[in-house]
């Protein structure tokens, strides 16, 4: 049985190669050089206050379990799903009703919105990604204690294959939490949406929260900043580098560390550390939306793996390797303990992570993915 969350974070801080924090703790060549801290007027809090949100942010009771959890949110779907607009911040009045600990239900006053840019468009979703903004005072003693807006990925479409592209996303990020701590967490939801004016169930789907970017912050120490235009040298270099191969394993191109483009920025006192996110675009998730940036990146598909990160030597990329290796057991498990994931995905998925393996246990396939036709960009 793997240990908690929360004990991995620590675990994983004491021991591994990779931990980036605490950054006082860390050689001057692993830091890296923190550009123009200055830009930022508030004074950092003291240490006692960092640690303390730190460990308020670790203990959100939404991502200490990994079963779906279940919950109905009722509104007035038809008015929030005509909502299309990227720009838009208007929310509508909303209840959830979730589970207690004495095996009962209850129910609080929310808000929530429709989120999202490509899949706000209604070729891409019927039912737009959602936002709920939870009031902290009537959340207490639940498992949304603790938080204020949180992201829900839905079904997108009320068919079951855009079901399945939840789940198959849920993985993924489950997947970076095995590599490090300094990503975002996921909790799977069955969602029943009811709307009173329909006088109706609306949908009956998975669904997935996202931890919110303040609580990923708050568990490295620093804050997010919105500080574009950020090259290699300026941030933290092993956790672009894990960040660049992940993303190569899951076959992922679709994402800007210098654009903040599904990737945020988490500032230190020290240095910046890219946080990917939203890998519905990845070759791995496979959704039949994604297209592939063919004049950009010369991919034809997003099955395609393209290494975009930093050039390294082989003995450079090799500890990453050595950390890569070591969790795919638990990255394969990962897929066999969804029973309603589909089989068929279920065996290509772990294939295509087969191929990468294979990739990097071959010194020359290896060279050829990630040292020879390295574009030695600043940045990305």
């Amino acid at each position: 049985m793997r240990p908690p969350f929360t004990v991995q974070i620590a675990a994983v801080l004491v021991a591994s190669v990779f931990a980036v924090a605490p950054l006082a703790g860390l050689p001057p060549q692993a830091r890296g050089k923190a550009p123009d801290v200055k830009t930022v007027s508030d004074p950092w809090p003291d240490e006692k206050t960092l640690e303390d949100r730190r460990k308020s942010a670790e203990n959100r009771r939404l991502f200490e379990g990994t079963d779906p959890l279940p919950i109905t949110i009722t509104a007035d779907f038809r008015a929030v799903q005509r909502d299309r607009d990227p720009k838009s911040l208007k929310t509508f009045p909303a209840t959830v009703t979730v589970p207690t600990d004495n095996g009962g239900t209850t129910t609080v006053p929310i808000q929530i919105r429709t989120r999202g840019h490509s899949r706000r468009l209604r070729q891409t979703c019927d039912f737009a990604p959602l936002r709920l903004e939870f009031p902290k005072d009537d959340v207490r003693k639940t498992v949304f204690e603790g938080h204020g807006p949180l992201k829900l990925g839905t079904h997108c479409r009320p068919n079951n294959e855009f079901e399945q592209y939840v789940l198959r996303e849920y993985t993924v990020y489950r997947m970076y939490n095995l590599l490090t701590p300094y990503s975002f967490r996921a909790r799977l939801a069955k969602v029943t949406y009811v709307d009173p004016a329909q006088k109706k169930t609306v949908e009956s789907k998975y669904g997935m929260f996202i931890e919110d970017d303040d609580d990923v912050a708050k568990r490295m120490m620093g804050r997010i900043t919105e500080r574009q235009g950020l090259l290699f040298h300026n941030a933290h270099l092993d956790t672009i580098t894990l960040m660049t191969l992940f993303e190569y394993m899951i076959g992922n191109t679709d994402m800007s560390m210098s654009k903040q483009h599904n990737v945020r920025i988490v500032q230190t006192p020290a240095n910046y550390f890219p946080i990917p996110y939203d890998f519905d675009y990845a070759g791995l998730v496979d959704t039949a939306y994604a297209v592939a940036d063919t004049k950009q990146f010369g991919i034809q598909s997003v099955r395609d793996r393209l290494y975009r990160g930093p050039c390294k030597t082989a003995a450079e990329l090799e500890p990453f390797f050595v950390k890569m290796r070591a969790v795919k057991p638990d990255i394969m498990a990962l897929f066999e303990a969804l029973p309603d994931m589909t089989p068929s995905y279920r065996k290509d998925a772990q294939k295509y992570l087969d191929e990468f393996y294979k990739t990097i246990d071959r010194p020359g396939a290896a060279r050829t993915a990630f040292i020879d036709h390295c574009d030695k960009r600043a940045g990305m």
